[in-house]
């Protein structure tokens, strides 16, 4: 792998971050709707803009990968330095993207590691990663850790230390929508509510609380159950569920961060086939 894949990885998952903003309706997130009468507190076009802040430190985080070119404690470190110094460069760029970098960041390395395999040995990889401690991260517990442990949920850390197993769900979905006729979008969206289904996602229950939480994934499975978003029950439940997270004020945040991860797998030039059953 040479610099230029370096950097053609890192823009395929800047590109995975905008055409997972690009959805709509996304239930409770951020979309080209923003542009119109809504006004969220960060919006579509401010996400838009800071996402292209990532492609410095994604290109830096496969490039370290690349050099090493095995899944090791000091490569763990570099790439918690390169994160935290992408994190402060997204936020003078307007902010966001936290749970997509973290994310984003070991699918790119992994991959990096692992050129022209499958999705199951990247994101195997991946979770080899994980598995090394951050000796670099601050010893102040984030609220994404401390929700965790409040709450009992994975979190960030968990899913990346269990092999993604929602970017693998979603790839998964992502397939099946495909298959049975869906479009591009339809199948983003229904990827997404896959995730949003079974997901403890911590920044809901930071805003919501359990009881929130249930409810959102309840919702989810009702747009599932209903049809999926290719069809007009589907959609219906969709809007239904979008009118009322926005109401709310709740944002699934960190299934948005996962969408973007398994639309960057997809796209990856793979060998072998996606995930089946979301077990890969």
């Amino acid at each position: 792998m040479t610099g230029r894949e370096d950097e053609k990885l890192a823009r395929a998952a800047v590109g995975a971050l905008t055409g997972q903003l690009a959805l709509a309706p996304k239930p409770g997130l951020p979309d080209p709707r923003d542009l119109g009468a809504r006004a969220p507190l960060r919006d579509h076009g401010a996400l838009r803009w800071s996402a292209k802040a990532l492609a410095p430190g994604l290109t830096a985080m496969a490039a370290a990968a690349r050099r090493t070119g095995e899944p090791t404690a000091q490569l763990r470190a570099e790439l918690g330095a390169i994160g935290r110094c992408t994190e402060h460069t997204v936020g003078l760029a307007g902010g966001g993207h936290r749970g997509a970098l973290w994310t984003l960041g070991f699918l790119v390395a992994a991959a990096a590691l692992t050129p022209g395999t499958t999705a199951a040995e990247v994101t195997a990889t991946a979770r080899g990663l994980a598995a090394f401690p951050d000796r670099g991260a601050p010893r102040r517990p984030s609220r994404g850790s401390t929700i965790s442990a409040r709450y009992g949920a994975a979190g960030a850390r968990g899913e990346a230390r269990a092999g993604f197993p929602h970017v693998r769900r979603a790839l998964t979905a992502l397939a099946a929508a495909r298959a049975a006729g869906a479009s591009g979008p339809e199948a983003g969206l229904d990827a997404l509510l896959t995730v949003m289904s079974t997901l403890q996602d911590t920044e809901l229950l930071h805003t919501a609380g359990p009881h929130g939480l249930r409810h959102v994934q309840a919702g989810a499975r009702g747009v599932l159950e209903a049809g999926g978003t290719a069809t007009a029950a589907g959609r219906a439940a969709l809007l239904a569920l979008d009118a009322d997270l926005h109401a709310r004020a709740w944002s699934p945040r960190g299934s948005a961060g996962l969408l973007a991860g398994a639309l960057f797998v997809d796209a990856l030039p793979l060998t072998g086939p996606r995930p089946a059953d979301g077990r890969a």
